[in-house]
């Protein structure tokens, strides 16, 4: 980055003045340097930079950054070399796969804030992972807990956490673990060429996202509370969902700010230069 990240303290009384202002508070997963320059052009409250972000922006689904097709941290690792020089004043956050086993996660998340880091959020996560594999995982050590521990790790570090959550028992994890701002993720987005075509409705959205907000409010009122995922996709969903709960203030877009528009900013862009007549 230019210069050096504004503290955790900063960066949280930003969001509360934003919230406060009346505007939603916007986060951006950025897979390139392009993705997060442009996202911060936009106005953009926060950028966030995992693995995900490189396999969606190579054409794969976001559920790649969830197979075994590459090492997680490392590739964020390799990815802040791209993102953190071409970021001027936004707040970056590491996507953590607080699972890995062969990290320390503490010395892991200085090293982290020493790259330019401002935060952390937890992806890949096993939240995404359902059924017996899910299961599974949490009874051979590999479970949701040690995502919670990552971000009480980088709550003590004074990182902004902005973790993932699916359901309000997480919520209430995440928030007593110190999490600043909570993304209640009710599935991978929908549209576009690579997006899920399995998702709730809105309606049903906008259910999941009350019920962790609640749940989180419950054990400190001062969280932030942000959408994502599912059919949460366009600006319009984004809005449809904000109308309708309470105290969710705004919204987190991956697949939403970087594939979708770049699927139809090139698509269109091409098809208007194949109807030049000469």
């Amino acid at each position: 980055m230019g210069s050096a990240p504004p503290n955790r303290e900063e960066i949280l009384a930003r969001l509360r003045r934003t919230v406060a202002e009346g505007r939603p508070v916007i986060g951006a997963g950025a897979g390139t340097g392009l993705s997060a320059k442009c996202a911060e052009a936009g106005g953009v409250d926060l950028i966030i930079i995992y693995n995900s972000g490189r396999y969606r922006m190579a054409g794969r689904g976001s559920l790649a950054g969830l197979l075994p097709y590459g090492d997680a941290n490392q590739i964020v690792v390799e990815m802040a070399a791209e993102v953190l020089p071409v970021v001027a004043g936004t707040p970056v956050l590491a996507g953590v796969c607080g699972t890995d086993p062969f990290r320390l996660m503490p010395r892991f998340l200085d090293q982290l804030a020493a790259m330019g880091f401002a935060g952390v959020q937890n992806f890949p996560t096993v939240g995404l992972y359902d059924g017996v594999f899910r299961q599974n995982l949490e009874e051979t050590g590999m479970g949701y807990d040690l995502e919670v521990e990552m971000v009480r790790l980088a709550r003590e570090r004074d990182l902004v956490t902005a973790p993932y959550v699916f359901d309000p028992d997480q919520a209430r994890a995440m928030t007593e673990a110190g999490a600043d701002v909570l993304v209640p993720h009710v599935g991978l987005t929908t549209k576009g060429s690579i997006g899920a075509g399995t998702a709730l409705t809105l309606d049903e959205a906008v259910e999941r996202v009350q019920a962790m907000r609640d749940a989180a409010v419950a054990v400190r009122p001062d969280v932030l509370v942000l959408c994502h995922g599912g059919p949460i996709a366009e600006p319009a969903d984004a809005s449809h969902v904000l109308a309708r709960t309470e105290g969710v203030v705004g919204f987190f877009g991956a697949s939403s700010v970087e594939r979708l528009p770049t699927e139809r900013a090139i698509t269109e862009q091409v098809r208007a230069f194949k109807e030049i007549a000469f």
